[in-house]
């Protein structure tokens, strides 16, 4: 099932197989639908939850990068923990409970400077959680087969129902409430955590053994992960100023729920196809085409396009985050000894932590003075991830 029979993506976006009697993807696939119902609102509307606390548009910046800057130690943390005790389930198991609670402290919290402390208390533990799925995924697919693109988009698909959902509550509740619905998803990953499939101990491998090269002593691989970081970066005007852009141009609820939508739609349908893309899609070809995405993408917004164009503009996320994420998913797993899987992923989590921090900052500075132009700046960010992966390929001789 993981060899490499395209020689580059069937290891981690295998042909579908038939799930294992264990229900280990049918269950992963849950907590995956369940944890991202949480993103699914927080991203489009926490930033309007903030707003509607009486912050500016400064202050949402620092608020919005406190979870990317966090993340910076708490991944590796949780993820050097879980990989030396084989213990992922139960180390997300409990970052699940102890996020909800978290959230709940969020909605507690008034002024900016206490909303600040609450949201990076609450994200020490939820910002690992998604390193911690996938290293999960990538360890029990072998195991007990499966797709790892036919998990992870029933996420991408719960992604969507919160945005439709938060979208008509929008309409219908105060914006200060959208809070309790955060939290309230949150609660239900941490409860559908506990239904997650244990892993069965294994014999490492020879790619395992101790006299592996460290990952952080590997400029190539150091290179990959920093070019999946500044294309995913990239996001950061779309994530933190979106919804509060396309609601100042008079878009209601539902069609700006509607247009996060369209973008995860474009997802889950390369998602749903990765394991029948041809052998040329490598995952250096699959970053650069996210790279490339994001040039397009945040270079058009950033010209004020007509209203009409913003669909077609939201498919553009198959490539800025799809794409991308698939890429540097199919290099971990080929790059990375398995018993470090969730190390690996703990990498990625420092970089992409600093660089989305910096550029969630710098998309509050950008919106606050230039609107919807600042979407320019994330248009060079995309492109320079695109020219360090370059890089790898022709100075490191990175293999993909």
């Amino acid at each position: 099932m993981w060899g490499y029979a395209s020689k580059h993506l069937s290891a981690f976006m295998p042909v579908p197989a038939k799930l294992s009697t264990s229900g280990f993807a049918t269950r992963l696939s849950a907590y995956y639908a369940a944890s991202f119902l949480v993103i699914g609102v927080q991203m489009p509307f926490f930033p309007v939850w903030l707003d509607a606390k009486g912050l500016d548009a400064a202050a949402i910046g620092l608020i919005l990068a406190a979870p990317a800057f966090v993340r910076i130690a708490a991944v590796p943390l949780l993820t050097r923990i879980a990989d030396r005790y084989g213990a992922l389930r139960e180390v997300l198991i409990l970052a699940s409970f102890v996020a909800a609670a978290g959230y709940l402290g969020v909605g507690l919290s008034h002024g900016a400077l206490a909303i600040l402390i609450a949201v990076s208390l609450a994200s020490i533990a939820f910002t690992p959680i998604f390193a911690l799925s996938d290293a999960l995924a990538l360890k029990g697919l072998k195991l007990h087969g499966g797709s790892y693109g036919s998990i992870r988009l029933w996420g991408s698909a719960a992604f969507i129902a919160a945005n439709l959902g938060a979208g008509l509550l929008l309409d219908e509740i105060e914006p200060v409430h959208l809070i309790w619905v955060i939290a309230a998803c949150a609660i239900v990953a941490a409860l559908v955590s506990l239904w997650i499939v244990p892993l069965q101990k294994t014999v490492p491998s020879a790619v395992d053994a101790p006299s592996a090269p460290p990952l952080w002593r590997n400029p190539a691989f150091l290179s990959v992960i920093a070019a999946a970081a500044l294309i995913q970066s990239s996001h950061a005007m779309y994530y933190g100023f979106s919804t509060i852009d396309w609601k100042a141009a008079g878009f209601d609820g539902v069609a700006i729920g509607l247009l996060w939508a369209i973008g995860v739609i474009a997802e889950i349908g390369l998602f749903a196809v990765s394991g029948r893309l041809p052998p040329a899609f490598t995952p250096q070809v699959l970053l650069m085409v996210g790279a490339a995405g994001g040039l397009v993408r945040w270079g058009a917004l950033a010209l004020d396009p007509p209203g009409w164009s913003l669909p077609l503009l939201q498919c553009l996320h198959a490539a800025t985050f799809g794409a991308t994420h698939l890429g540097l998913i199919g290099y971990i797993a080929h790059h990375a000894p398995e018993r470090f899987s969730a190390t690996a992923q703990g990498y990625f989590a420092i970089l992409s932590g600093l660089l989305l921090g910096i550029a969630t900052g710098l998309a509050g500075f950008l919106y606050e003075r230039l609107g919807g132009a600042g979407y320019a700046g994330m248009a060079i960010v995309a492109a320079i991830g695109g020219v360090v992966l370059f890089a790898a390929r022709t100075k490191w001789k990175a293999s993909f």
